[in-house]
């Protein structure tokens, strides 16, 4: 299973799960501890802003982030939940859950996958210039792409929210 959540959220649902891998996706790494439960060769870190553009003084995801996590997740043994997280859990975290879903179930529809993501979880909202790499690298011919662009824009209702529910997707 492939638990996505914020920051905030993160050490509980490790706690909860009994995780023992972690995907964090966060420019500043400095508001990130590991978990103790955690080996650091379990808790793969890409200091990534989340923007769907190049912008000056910003890390803008690239493909190589995207291969890292590719690599990283193809280590995953599956044995135990993973946990994959944000500042917020709403778009950096909800795209890199979209990747290894589609990774590590490669059978699986795209669109099947995506769905499921906007079932579990209202507010999730995976950024598109992440999922577009993902595409690429796991050969699925703008499939992965147009599936994100299917499900939408997450939903937050009339108000502002700093963080989303922590969701859950089941491969």
């Amino acid at each position: 299973m492939i638990h996505v959540c914020s920051l905030a959220q993160m050490h509980r649902v490790v706690d909860i799960t009994g995780a023992e891998h972690v995907v964090t996706l966060i420019r500043d790494t400095s508001r990130v501890t590991r978990p103790v439960s955690v080996r650091q060769e379990n808790h793969l870190i890409l200091s990534i802003d989340d923007i769907e553009d190049e912008l000056e003084g910003m890390i803008a995801p690239g493909e190589a982030h995207v291969a890292e996590l590719l690599d990283f997740v193809g280590r995953w043994k599956r044995e135990k939940p993973i946990v994959v997280h944000c500042f917020a859990g709403i778009s950096r975290s909800t795209a890199a859950a979209f990747i290894t879903a589609c990774a590590i179930a490669p059978e699986r529809s795209e669109a099947e996958i995506a769905r499921a993501i906007r079932s579990a979880s209202i507010t999730a909202q995976p950024n598109p210039r992440i999922v577009k790499f993902g595409d690429r690298l796991l050969n699925r011919d703008g499939r992965m792409v147009e599936a994100v662009r299917a499900i939408g824009k997450g939903e937050f209702g009339s108000t502002w929210i700093e963080e989303a529910e922590p969701f859950v997707i089941s491969i």
